[in-house]
């Protein structure tokens, strides 16, 4: 009787907290919902800047986010899944391996600003890329990379080693167990890192005001090197340099519902890649 009722005792806790969870994200989508809906407009979301950003919309932030987005995942992901593959599969065993993982670890703790001034130094100083956007992508991209490789390698270990030893017995080299059954067994769970990243990324302030932002802008970027007006850096520079806070103020939340929308459309296309995927795994569809 008293292991039950330590049991339901746990089990209580447990949903506790999920409600103190939802509730608390629930508070948050309530607040920012009621805040920014009465921005949205059609001329918000396809018009730019104008009057000083206390007219029009905000068509080139949007833009630049996605751009920004989409390029650092584009980088991280192959960097990122190869390396997980190469530390879990291969499994080399040496001093320089194991700092590499003890120093991947540790980099998922870095603050964001010191990415920032790491890509300021590197990307826009010293390869001459400039404030743009391929150098923000690899900025964005460098910081989500130890995420993704953390995932992606808890992934694979969790897939039985049996598929393995069963595809080596057929005749399948190692490479090929990898490529046609360790890693797609193990694609859901790197999903699962990859929509944690891309929400991150598309979220981010520090590391992009350093290397791709621009306070304003009348178009839409030209190519990679040009620099861009993006959602996060404009809520920030609307709360903090806007001259006019009674107008601009309902704009930052607008474009924080906007940026709230955007992130999680991309987080639930993912999901439903990894929900298919899921379904092939199990039943072999």
């Amino acid at each position: 009787m008293n292991n039950k009722i330590k049991q339901q005792f746990g089990f209580f806790l447990l949903f506790l907290c999920i409600l103190i969870t939802i509730f608390f994200l629930g508070l948050i989508l309530y607040f920012v919902i009621v805040q920014g809906v009465g921005v949205l407009s059609y001329e918000f979301l396809t018009q730019i800047p104008k009057r000083s950003m206390t007219a029009g919309g905000v068509a080139p932030a949007i833009v630049g986010t996605f751009y920004l987005t989409l390029g650092a995942i584009i980088f991280a992901i192959p960097l990122g899944v190869a390396c997980a593959i190469y530390l879990s599969e291969y499994n080399p065993q040496s001093v320089v391996i194991n700092v590499i993982r003890i120093s991947i670890n540790n980099l998922a703790g870095v603050p964001s600003v010191v990415f920032g001034l790491f890509g300021l130094a590197v990307f826009v100083k010293y390869l001459g890329f400039g404030v743009s956007i391929l150098s923000g992508s690899l900025t964005l991209g460098i910081m989500v990379l130890p995420g993704i490789i953390s995932a992606t390698q808890e992934a694979l270990l969790a897939v039985p080693q049996s598929y393995r030893e069963a595809s080596l017995a057929l005749g399948a080299t190692l490479w090929e167990t990898i490529r046609k059954v360790v890693l797609p067994s193990a694609l859901p769970g790197i999903l699962t890192g990859i929509i944690l990243s891309i929400g991150r990324v598309a979220g981010e302030t520090a590391p992009i005001m350093f290397t791709a932002a621009t306070f304003y802008t009348r178009g839409y970027p030209k190519s990679i090197f040009s620099e861009v007006m993006a959602l996060p850096y404009h809520i920030y520079a609307l709360m903090t340099e806007g001259v006019h806070p009674e107008v601009q103020t309902k704009i930052a939340y607008g474009c924080a519902l906007i940026l709230l929308i955007l992130v999680l459309s991309m987080s639930t296309l993912a999901i439903i890649l990894r929900q298919r995927q899921r379904g092939k795994t199990y039943y072999g569809t």
